[in-house]
């Protein structure tokens, strides 16, 4: 089988990393040909880059706190600069939180295309109130007050969703909308009868 990419995108806390993981483990213990498995996960990258006290990452980290969305050109480099650095061909990849919005969506189907991969698109779909107790549960510090979530659900409409339905419209690839109000193992089982990998 060929290397195959799989895009994981949805709200905040809908169980994208989760997800993402169970897909990766069952492609190392499935894929007949043992190829590795690259992961990129947006969101860890940034909340790593703002901790390395660069100028830009300053300037980052401020956007971060106010719980705005990232500029492109800075979100587009978090995952062009590990594609250019470590892809070889023959490794599946897993993209964990982009695109965030519709230029990025737009460069990240360039550099597929270029990179000639086979592409599932992977939308975990899930109501503004069930993401919003979701990351309240999970009480990590950029989801610390109501406030802070709306912020980032509202952005998450304005900007992520037009990228979404420009994904869900490209023929080429296999656009995958699953349920994720679900328990994670339905969710789980509802993406892999959508991915047909194996």
């Amino acid at each position: 089988m060929s290397p195959q990419t799989i895009i994981f995108i949805g709200r905040s806390g809908c169980g994208k990393g989760t997800q993402a993981k169970l897909v990766e483990s069952y492609i190392h213990k499935n894929d007949p040909q043992k190829q590795p498995v690259f992961y990129v996960e947006t969101g860890a990258q940034f909340r790593e880059f703002i901790k390395t006290g660069t100028y830009t990452g300053e300037l980052s980290k401020e956007i971060y706190d106010h719980v705005d969305r990232q500029p492109d050109f800075l979100a587009i480099w978090m995952w062009t600069h590990l594609l250019v650095e470590n892809l070889t061909g023959k490794e599946h990849l897993i993209i964990d939180g982009a695109p965030r919005s519709l230029p990025e969506a737009s460069v990240l189907l360039g550099a597929l295309d270029f990179y000639k991969r086979n592409v599932h698109v992977v939308y975990i779909d899930v109501s503004r109130q069930w993401s919003e107790r979701q990351l309240l549960a999970r009480g990590r510090e950029d989801d610390s007050t109501v406030a802070k979530i709306a912020k980032r659900l509202d952005w998450f409409e304005r900007d992520v969703v037009p990228a979404i339905n420009y994904l869900e419209k490209n023929p080429a690839y296999n656009f995958i909308r699953v349920n994720g109000e679900q328990s994670i193992d339905h969710v789980h089982g509802e993406i892999l009868a959508g991915l047909k990998f194996f």
